[in-house]
């Protein structure tokens, strides 16, 4: 059974995933392009931090930044050996709900754009294209979705 519940990101399964997902987006975007929290940004009181896991073994992280009036989603990553088991949808539920919870305006997000999966995933849950929000700056590999809870 799937379980999605909140963690720490110094756990160590969370912090593999993290540290794989940041490698992949340092080896397909160029660093300026980057926004991912490190792992210390992502213990910070104002991001609540998800994994989703099957028995002992985490399969994904999610987060959700509360900022002034909307949610943000951010380090959402599925282990490449558990992807097309739902981990992903199960992980933005569980952000979603949070954010209805805690009566977010909007709940945005920041993705690459060739991430197909990802840009899919989003479109599947409700998310439409937006423009920057926040502190980004509108670039070459960067789409800027939006959703209402």
């Amino acid at each position: 059974m799937l379980v999605v519940e909140r963690s720490d990101p110094k756990e160590p399964q969370a912090t593999a995933l993290l540290r794989a997902s940041h490698a992949l987006m340092q080896s397909l975007f160029p660093p300026e392009d980057n926004s991912f929290l490190s792992i210390e940004e992502l213990c910070a009181p104002n991001v609540h931090f998800y994994v989703a896991r099957r028995g002992a073994r985490v399969l994904g992280t999610g987060a959700l930044a509360v900022k002034l009036g909307y949610g943000e989603i951010k380090s959402m990553f599925v282990d490449p050996n558990a992807r097309g088991q739902g981990v992903a949808d199960a992980l933005l539920r569980a952000l979603h709900d949070l954010a209805r919870e805690l009566e977010l305006g909007d709940i945005k997000l920041e993705t690459g754009n060739s991430l197909d999966a990802a840009l899919r995933l989003y479109r599947r849950h409700g998310f439409t294209a937006c423009g920057p929000f926040g502190d980004y700056i509108a670039n070459d590999s960067s789409i800027f979705m939006t959703k209402t809870p």
